[in-house]
């Protein structure tokens, strides 16, 4: 079971504000594929109820950090200055606003790479930002926290999982038991990897049932040990998931033309909705 952790506190130079009487946080993600980050207040009301937030700023862009990591086993000079670009278009984000609390956070990429933590020093040097290279045990904590006020009630168990562009969390939770994770697995394949693996991402029609077949070989031993299978198929397992997969998936089915939050956070997706989006995705890609 993942024990909880100490979230890792911003020095008292970059905390101690409010905005407008709201204290802000910023949390950024420093993943395989994108960077991202978030400055919000937390936000409760009657219509979005209790652990909602508000928005106030938001940051996303792919950076591939990862690119070429799985053959050198170092990042590149040019992942490593897309990124830098990224890093340094949120900290000009970050100076509008004065912040109670902040958590910066990178992911596989770094994990792997020989040069991942010299490049996390050359971020800090040429920013100011802290960010920390968490585990994969924490990356799926953090994910699982990220949305577990979306597990119903209802539902007995709960299979979350997050998927990355470097690696793939999935978590087997009681949430008759106060939201506990019972296990929890990590991949290390995301979708930038998986597809570099497999010639990239041209190739990835041709590949898919590869791509499929080593997946499900690395779930198999996690779903024979927590009988995952039979529980779906004798009870309500409810399927949820953050990532920017499942929120693309989404959007494709709703036939959105640009994404929209709003519309998306929370949304419910029967199995049919998501083999008939995945199909429709592939003819419109090809």
């Amino acid at each position: 079971m993942l024990q909880p952790t100490q979230a890792a506190r911003a020095p008292a130079g970059e905390r101690a504000g409010r905005h407008d009487g709201e204290a802000l946080y910023a949390a950024l993600d420093l993943g395989t594929n994108n960077c991202r980050l978030l400055v919000a207040s937390a936000h409760s009301s009657a219509d979005k109820g209790a652990g909602a937030i508000k928005v106030f700023d938001s940051f996303s862009r792919i950076v591939r950090l990862g690119e070429g990591v799985s053959a050198t086993g170092m990042l590149s000079d040019e992942a490593m200055e897309r990124t830098m670009g990224a890093l340094k278009a949120c900290q000009k984000k970050l100076e509008k606003y004065t912040l109670q609390d902040v958590r910066f956070v990178a992911t596989e990429a770094c994990r792997r790479a020989g040069n991942g933590a010299a490049f996390i020093e050359k971020v800090r040097a040429q920013t100011g930002m802290s960010i920390e290279i968490i585990s994969t045990e924490e990356e799926a904590r953090l994910a699982f926290l990220g949305c577990s006020s979306l597990l119903k009630p209802e539902s007995r168990r709960a299979v979350v999982f997050d998927i990355g562009g470097g690696s793939t969390e999935l978590m087997w939770v009681d949430v008759g038991q106060g939201k506990r994770i019972d296990d929890w697995l990590s991949i290390n394949y995301g979708v930038m990897n998986l597809a570099d693996k497999f010639g990239g991402q041209g190739f990835a029609d041709v590949a898919f049932s590869d791509m499929t077949r080593l997946i499900a070989g690395y779930i198999a031993p996690f779903d024979a040990k927590n009988k995952i299978r039979e529980a779906i198929a004798g009870s309500h397992v409810q399927l949820l998931s953050t990532s920017g997969t499942v929120t693309t998936l989404a959007a494709i089915h709703l036939g959105l033309p640009r994404y929209d939050r709003a519309r998306i956070d929370g949304i419910t997706l029967s199995v049919a909705d998501i083999r008939a989006t995945t199909i429709f995705g592939n003819k419109y890609v090809a």
